[in-house]
């Protein structure tokens, strides 16, 4: 092996029915960082004809796309290199010839895995780059098949993976590329039927929460998010778009605000299956998971990752990486939690993921301050809102950048979020401001007693005259503080015991 070359980076690739991928990641600061995301619309699943064979037409466009990952290949070691081939590969009767020239372009051997792989792969990837707790069902809408997983941390519990997807459903329900009520009905209807025989053991085991990986997924929260609603994808927003597709009468003219041109083709044919899905399995609501297939051959190449809280390993990441004082944080957020405890707990922030997000706002408040003290909170909002951040959601990076962008000096209230309420995230972003101001000498032995309590909005911080007395700067920054939240129409009083 080439000396110079790290083997801190790994590569991923997917020969998938509608696009092959490729990820190239390498290992740093206990988390991975994405180094080139490679992506070629192949269309593998269309080239299949009545027979399961592969035309050459689809062959070439494969082997014209391997031909360009090839080059970057060139720079990994082989040991951190995994490549597979799913659905349509594992259907195409002629796989053998396809295979035996992608091997020689690539120069490294394809494994073709079955459908049951490919979820526990998929689920991988999932647990290695979502939060949350419980068991989560797992919804990943490919171009030849659609897998379906339930399992709790890193173990699954039901693989699935089912012989229906986006390229397929178009071929098959929207042969005539007409966007119609019939179209639709037959795609959902079919699907029902395929999902149907595994209906009874999903239900049985149950399920916390529901989160979506790849394409279809994602591609609804992008119209989703680009339409002014919130990244939660429900039933009633699905029909929603459903009913702006058939706006439209040939498919080849689709247009929804937020839909790629790339991704418009299959669109109708995903968003079929989701709805079924939606409907027999009466999903309340799903969000799109961090990651998927690709993710979990990255991850599982790195054996130390494997950690069951990946929000803990995101924050440990950030903090080494960019020389942040870890000790200090955890006071701020130790202070903060106490703060929340006499508020009331989970009645003053009652969403579940009030908390953790409070948590993760103590810990990365100062992240901006490896770029510049004074506008430290700008920093902080633009590197929370741009950096990749496993185990949070869009929106709650999005509520996480607009809470520490506020950390300090100037109270203003927090724009639109869609992570919890606007009350709660208010009230988040009050308890970090107060943590900060009272622990700022960096020292738990020398911060204050308080006392606080909480009158719906309103909160009274009782602390030790004393104390006060010998910290005269604290003591003036608190009532600056609460002058600054009082305007803002979020009452705050400090008095003295």
């Amino acid at each position: 092996m080439n000396q110079s070359v790290s083997p801190a980076f790994y590569a991923a690739i997917d020969l998938g029915s509608n696009s092959f991928h490729m990820l190239v990641v390498r290992h740093i600061s206990g988390s991975v960082q994405t180094m080139a995301k490679i992506k070629r619309k192949v269309r593998l699943a269309s080239g299949l004809d009545e027979h399961n064979a592969l035309s050459q037409e689809a062959m070439q466009r494969g082997w014209d796309c391997l031909s360009l990952f090839a080059e970057r290949l060139q720079d990994i070691p082989k040991d951190n290199i995994r490549i597979v081939g799913t659905a349509t590969l594992r259907t195409a009767t002629n796989v053998d010839i396809f295979l035996k020239k992608a091997n020689q372009i690539l120069g490294y051997d394809i494994k073709v895995i079955s459908g049951e792989q490919e979820a526990a792969m998929i689920y991988q990837g999932v647990a290695h780059t979502s939060g949350g707790i419980g068991r989560r069902l797992v919804v990943d809408i490919g171009g030849a098949s659609t897998e379906l997983i339930i399992g709790k941390g890193f173990e699954a519990k039901a693989l699935t993976s089912l012989k229906m997807g986006c390229v397929t459903w178009l071929e098959k329900h929207f042969q005539d590329r007409q966007l119609t009520q019939h179209n639709f009905d037959s795609a959902i209807n079919a699907a029902k039927e395929t999902i149907a025989p595994i209906l009874d053991q999903y239900t049985q085991i149950g399920w916390d929460v529901c989160v979506g990986a790849s394409g279809t997924v994602q591609a609804l929260q992008e119209i989703m998010l680009a339409q002014g609603m919130d990244e939660v994808i429900t039933l009633a927003k699905l029909k929603r778009l459903q009913k702006q597709a058939m706006l439209t009468d040939q498919l080849e003219e689709l247009e929804i605000e937020g839909l790629t041109l790339e991704r418009a083709l299959v669109f109708p044919s995903g968003l079929s299956i989701l709805i079924a899905i939606f409907e027999l399995l009466e999903i309340d609501s799903l969000t799109l998971a961090g990651g998927a297939l690709r993710e979990g051959m990255a991850y599982e190449m790195v054996p130390e990752l494997r950690q069951s809280d990946i929000r803990a390993r995101t924050i440990d990441s950030i903090q080494k990486r960019y020389q942040m004082d870890s000790l200090y944080a955890q006071q701020v957020a130790d202070t903060a939690n106490k703060l929340l405890i006499q508020c009331g707990g989970e009645q003053w922030i009652p969403e579940p993921q009030g908390q953790p997000l409070l948590n993760t706002a103590c810990q990365l408040h100062e992240v901006g301050l490896t770029i510049d003290f004074k506008q430290a909170g700008k920093h902080n909002a633009y590197l929370l809102e741009q950096l990749d951040l496993p185990g949070y959601t869009r929106a709650q990076k999005h509520c996480l950048a607009e809470i520490t962008r506020r950390y300090r000096e100037q109270f203003s209230a927090m724009p639109e979020q869609h992570a919890v309420s606007a009350t709660s995230g208010q009230r988040i972003l009050r308890l970090l401001r107060l943590s900060v101001l009272l622990t700022h000498r960096r020292d738990s032995e020398k911060q204050p007693e308080i006392h606080i309590k909480a009158e719906d909005n309103a909160l009274d911080i009782s602390v030790c005259h004393q104390w006060l007395s010998r910290n005269p700067l604290t003591a003036a920054e608190l009532e600056i503080e609460a002058s600054r939240q009082s305007d803002a129409g979020w009452p705050l009083t400090i008095s003295e015991r």
